[in-house]
């Protein structure tokens, strides 16, 4: 008589119980979803159907200034944490370091361990003792540093995951190291570059710790103007703003699993 092999997910009561986690998590958020498109001031006060909220938000300068800003910082913070993650990968993975390797992706992936507020202390004292006030600059750098473990960590496993064998090869053909780069490295790694900079985009644009202790006057972030404005209680503006980046977060979140899904398909 053969013994059965256990099977977690059946596990009685273990759908009841993830339906229900499910629920807690996101309930929340259709709720929130659902009133922006309230026609009330009331925030808990449904009267019907509206994208006044929307259009209000549209042609408010001060939310078209911050989410300006928003955008330049993640764009910035995007290709300069891309380029520096990507690097760094491949000196890990094909360099020459034996020694304290484990150390150095340690702390490259620190800022995911650290608590966030953490990181933003200490940004902002690091600032202030090189008398560091440019605004923006600021806050891309503070972005770029916090979003480099997440565009290295998807590259880093590419390179784990495709070892060195078509690299050899290529050199057994006599490329040199600019053209085995070129050729069959860098579009090996185009998958995991691009799911790492999506993924880099939407943290440093969902960014609010960081962003709200190393802003200055003129370089305030959407998440940072967002908290100024629940200070007098939860608007339905702030309903409309916050569905508008949770559309946009999920956007990128949702191509980030297509396009590793995809490298995965073709390797």
């Amino acid at each position: 008589m053969t013994a059965k092999t256990f099977d977690w997910r059946r596990t009685p009561g273990l759908p009841s119980f993830t339906a229900a986690i499910f629920v807690f998590l996101y309930a929340p958020l259709l709720i929130l979803v659902l009133y922006s498109f309230n026609a009330s001031k009331l925030v808990t006060v449904w009267t019907g159907f509206s994208l006044r909220w929307f259009v209000q938000v549209a042609n408010n300068d001060d939310i078209r200034a911050a989410a300006l800003n928003s955008v330049i910082i993640a764009v910035a913070a995007t290709i300069a944490s891309t380029v520096i993650a990507t690097a760094g990968a491949l000196a890990l993975e094909r360099g020459t370091l034996r020694f304290g390797r484990g150390l150095v992706t340690g702390m490259i992936a620190m800022p995911l361990v650290v608590p966030e507020i953490v990181v933003a202390i200490t940004t902002l004292v690091f600032f202030s003792l090189l008398g560091m006030h440019y605004g923006l600059v600021n806050l891309i750098i503070a972005h770029t540093v916090f979003c480099i473990p997440f565009a290295l960590l998807p590259v880093q496993a590419r390179l784990r995951d495709m070892g060195g064998m078509l690299e050899e090869a290529g050199r057994d053909l006599y490329a040199d190291e600019w053209r085995l780069f070129r050729h069959v490295t860098l579009p090996l790694l185009a998958p995991a570059i691009a799911a790492g900079a999506i993924m880099a985009f939407v943290v440093s644009l969902d960014d609010f710790l960081i962003s709200m202790m190393v802003s200055s006057a003129g370089s305030t972030t959407l998440p940072v103007y967002v908290y100024g404005m629940m200070r007098l209680g939860v608007t339905p503006e702030v309903n409309a703003i916050s569905t508008i980046l949770l559309v946009i977060s999920l956007i990128f979140v949702v191509t980030a699993l297509l396009v590793g899904r995809r490298y995965r398909r073709a390797f």
